[in-house]
């Protein structure tokens, strides 16, 4: 038997729904719909993420590309474009990273950057874990508004404040010596570093320290056993941001250090490596490159700490 034909009102409607469905979504049916929406996700995701995300990583590291390939190239090719390719070294050679190394005092200066970066970084901690943690936690009257204050010091642009602290500098008889360097640059080190960890030290539930208050906790026994432990992850990133201002600093080394020897990295290759208008480009690209090592390995080693600061480690 074969089977009855279809009404002619029902052919029409499923006609007239298939038509509405296929205007609706574009001409798209149902079995490529999924097909259309996964291909759209893909290019958007190309579109929105990764597209940006190489170029941004290409003017990040595009620079260090260019000093490592000045680096290691001769001077005829540093010299002569036309018949050499920019962006390529043709005959590579360490010439440059020897005449930095044995013909300059880069060694010295290197030691002298870490020493200045390390003291200074050590005093801004300090200072500002104490200016945090008492406007933070004591809770006196106006607090808030001192920490925005201490903020907006750090907005003070450095070439305004180095002419008094130079006069400051040489009174204390600490001229052309890394002690001016050291004690000047908490002036815009502390101001952040206190405005960061405010903001941790508000991530810290205080009902800890309350139970050691009741137990007979001193200020400085709650700072030392509980806090500071806590907040370990937002000192390491106030300890990043001070370690790396304080190494690439140029207007207070320069104003501050006049002698050779005493100089830090960014200022020595600068004036060091320059004789009259003659630029030596292949060892201030070396003095450049080989000053931003322990920079970046000092990111290296405590970036986990540095993002978990940022996304906030203690939860109540």
């Amino acid at each position: 038997m074969t089977d009855a034909p279809k009404p002619l009102s029902t052919i029409n409607a499923a006609n007239l729904n298939t038509r509405v469905d296929s205007e609706v979504h574009g001409g798209v049916t149902e079995a490529e719909g999924p097909q259309l929406m996964s291909w759209d996700s893909h290019t958007r995701r190309w579109v929105v993420v990764y597209i940006p995300l190489m170029l941004f990583l290409f003017v990040l590291l595009f620079p260090f590309y260019w000093m490592g390939v000045t680096t290691f190239k001769p001077d005829s090719e540093l010299l002569d474009f036309k018949n050499n390719n920019p962006f390529w070294v043709t005959s590579p050679t360490l010439a440059n990273i020897k005449k930095l190394l044995f013909d300059t005092d880069y060694g010295h200066w290197l030691v002298t950057t870490m020493f200045v970066a390390v003291g200074s970084t050590f005093l801004s901690i300090l200072a500002s874990v104490l200016a945090a943690y008492a406007i933070q936690r004591l809770r006196f009257r106006g607090s808030e508004y001192v920490g925005l204050a201490i903020y907006a010091a750090y907005l003070v642009p450095p070439s305004i404040l180095f002419i008094p602290l130079a006069q400051v500098v040489f009174e204390m008889g600490l001229y052309d010596t890394s002690f001016a360097l050291i004690l000047t640059y908490p002036t815009f080190l502390v101001p952040f570093c206190t405005w960061l960890l405010i903001g941790y030290f508000k991530s810290i539930p205080y009902e800890l320290e309350e139970c050691a208050l009741i137990d007979g906790a001193s200020r400085l026994q709650i700072l030392r056993r509980i806090t500071l432990p806590l907040a370990v992850p937002g000192l390491i990133s106030a300890g990043i941001f001070a370690f790396t201002l304080s190494w690439n600093e140029f207007i207070y080394a320069l104003a501050f250090i006049s002698s050779t020897e005493n100089k830090t990295v960014p200022v020595a290759i600068l004036t060091e490596l320059v004789s009259g208008d003659v630029y030596h480009w292949g060892a201030l690209m070396a003095g450049a490159l080989l000053g931003s090592l322990p920079v970046a390995i000092f990111y290296m080693f405590f970036v986990e700490y540095y993002v978990s600061s940022l996304t906030g480690a203690v939860k109540e």
